[in-house]
């Protein structure tokens, strides 16, 4: 049978978690970002109240609410290796013409990445945000989550900024 180009697949194309034992050790990093796109008045909402709603301070909630994420990532997608985080930031900034742009960095070292990791940071602060401000308007979007740097392992370093 031929060998497919996917990882995660295996001599028999049978799902199956990439074997790292063999890799090197080293500095991984990952960036994902992900924006929130808010109608006017939600956007108004937000910075009339100064981040807040009833059920609490937006951006902070998010903050952990995306990092416990990135933590959690192995338990969400099937094959992603168990990682001690070293490193977990989320960073919000509520940009002009209502949107949010949000930021998670990750860093470990160790044989595998941490691409899953940045990105599911990123994508549940969104979904945090669109949770706590849903009252408001639903018409919230949550669009181009995407990996905007990393390094370490044999790729090397990415810059899609």
């Amino acid at each position: 049978m031929a060998r497919t180009k996917l990882s995660h697949l295996d001599a028999r194309n049978r799902p199956t978690m990439v074997d790292v034992g063999a890799k090197e050790i080293t500095l991984r990093e990952a960036t994902a970002e992900a924006r929130v796109l808010l109608p006017r008045p939600v956007a108004s909402e937000l910075r009339r109240s100064g981040h807040r709603t009833r059920k609490g301070p937006v951006f902070d909630t998010a903050i952990v609410a995306g990092v416990m994420a990135a933590k959690r990532t192995h338990e969400l997608i099937p094959f992603c290796h168990p990682l001690g985080l070293e490193h977990c930031s989320v960073d919000i900034e509520q940009k002009p013409r209502g949107e949010i742009l949000i930021r998670c960095r990750v860093a470990v070292h160790h044989r595998t990445g941490v691409e899953m990791e940045d990105r599911t940071g990123a994508t549940v602060a969104a979904l945090t945000v669109y949770d706590m401000c849903k009252a408001v308007d639903r018409g919230m979007r949550i669009e181009n989550v995407r990996l905007v740097h990393k390094s370490g392992g044999k790729s090397g370093t990415v810059n899609l900024e």
